[in-house]
């Protein structure tokens, strides 16, 4: 076992001063106390730095981080919207082959590693080749997003999604070729294959799921949800865009969330990405359903999709957690900080929630889990990896807020600078240069 201590570390009961951590060589808590055990270790190391928990990435397509802030020229008197956005997403998309999506993945999970990151959920439908032909190993590219991680050193939760169509109703378009499934049947031949990749690496876990109600028939919708695998999270787009509502109202008859809750068995295992337009009867009846809403305040902010009712569904006991989708923005404080700020700027006040930086943490930690595929409420708990992200406690913003404002300080005033660095499993997977000057990880390029 080796041992850290650090100034503090922060529980869901709050900080504890010092924190002496234990570590098995699985990685795994053996000892968490303010108490220095009685054993001798040789490996013990004294960091001057505050530990949160490392946080999860719920929604990530890997690809997109290609062509982040390529889509930011617009042509005077041209009407830019998520649609024209998405166009730009499919010649990237067209462009890749499995090793561009690895090359690429693994600088993307190192700069979330960077900012505090230690897990993420690849809602993955980058699925064929060029020419949209399945390749030999029907899960080619999902195994490159599988080494991207296992090279970075980032836990990964593999989501291969079924992608059937190009709107509701409507043939797939030719720019979406690469992403088809025809049937309930070939999605779950590439789920199979997806679940032997996911074994090359002890650090990856398998998720399922359906890109969105406009690309995949509704029967097959039901199908997927009610025959596909009963122990692993369920991923799906819903209500980002306002034609995709009126588009959906045309075909279906009601929106894509109302037409979920009145179609599935909505639970605590169901992730509903954006949720941007909800009506108060959606809204009340995602919040009772315990499903999870992934918020990914970035893009959504960055394609104009509008603002999520954040402040209301909490107050009615909504779930949720966070992602960076399209990665315009991978730092976690700064989405939770648009978040907050949203509502503020929407309510004229700035009470969104009654203990800000706790409730964010909390809730993006615990369902951001729950889109892992892991259901543990525990920061850290005994028996876990430990799993964390350490801040320089010299800091003068962080000193002079003191133990009371200690984690606001944080979430409110910091971005990846102060960052000492981040432990995965035990291990440190980025450290700041400065003050590890031997460690491997030190040197990369951010």
């Amino acid at each position: 076992m080796k041992l850290f201590q650090f100034s503090a570390l922060f529980t869901e009961e709050g900080w504890i001063s010092p924190a002496y951590v234990g570590i098995n060589t699985s990685g795994e808590i053996t000892y968490l106390d303010q108490v220095q055990p009685s054993e001798l270790f040789p490996d013990f190391e004294k960091i001057d730095g505050y530990v949160l928990p490392g946080f999860q990435n719920a929604h990530s397509h890997a690809f997109q981080y290609g062509m982040a802030g390529m889509a930011e020229t617009h042509m005077p008197g041209t009407d830019d919207d998520f649609w024209s956005w998405r166009e730009a997403m499919y010649r990237c998309a067209l462009s890749f082959s499995p090793d561009d999506m690895k090359k690429v993945a693994v600088q993307l999970y190192q700069h979330m590693l960077r900012n505090g990151y230690t897990e993420v959920a690849e809602f993955h439908y980058l699925h064929h080749d060029k020419d949209g032909k399945p390749y030999a190993n029907l899960a080619e590219t999902g195994t490159a997003l599988i080494e991207a991680a296992a090279e970075a050193g980032i836990k990964i939760t593999l989501v291969p999604v079924f992608y059937q169509r190009g709107n509701f109703g409507t043939e797939f378009y030719p720019q979406q070729r690469r992403f088809i499934s025809a049937t309930p049947d070939d999605y779950f031949n590439l789920l199979e294959s997806s679940k032997k990749a996911v074994d090359y690496y002890e650090n990856a876990r398998l998720g399922f799921g359906v890109h969105s109600l406009r690309a995949v028939d509704a029967v097959d919708i039901i199908a997927t949800a009610t025959k596909g695998p009963t122990d692993l999270p369920f991923h799906i787009h819903a209500a980002e865009q306002l034609k995709e509502l009126e588009d959906c109202r045309n075909h279906l008859g009601t929106t894509p969330v109302d037409w979920l809750l009145n179609n599935l068995d909505l639970n605590e295992r169901f992730h509903l990405i954006h949720c941007t337009h909800l009506s108060d009867k959606e809204l009340e009846g995602l919040a009772r359903s315990k499903a999870n809403v992934v918020l990914c305040p970035g893009t959504e902010g960055n394609l104009g999709d509008g603002i999520f009712r954040l402040k209301e569904y909490h107050e009615a006991g909504g779930n949720w957690s966070i992602g960076t989708d399209s990665h315009i923005s991978l730092n976690p404080l700064e989405d939770f900080r648009w978040m907050d700020y949203a509502q503020r700027l929407m309510s004229h006040k700035r009470n969104t929630f009654a203990d800000g930086g706790k409730t964010l943490l909390h809730q993006a930690l615990v369902n951001g889990r729950k889109a892992m595929g892991v259901d543990n409420k525990s920061y850290f708990k005994i028996g876990s990896a430990f799993d964390a992200v350490v801040y320089n406690a010299k800091n003068l913003l962080y000193r002079q807020a003191g133990p009371d404002h200690l984690l606001p300080a944080i979430i409110y005033n910091s971005d990846s600078t102060n960052i000492l660095g981040t432990i995965v499993a035990g291990e440190w997977i980025f450290r700041d240069a400065e003050y590890c000057p031997s460690c491997k990880q030190a040197s990369l390029n951010y």
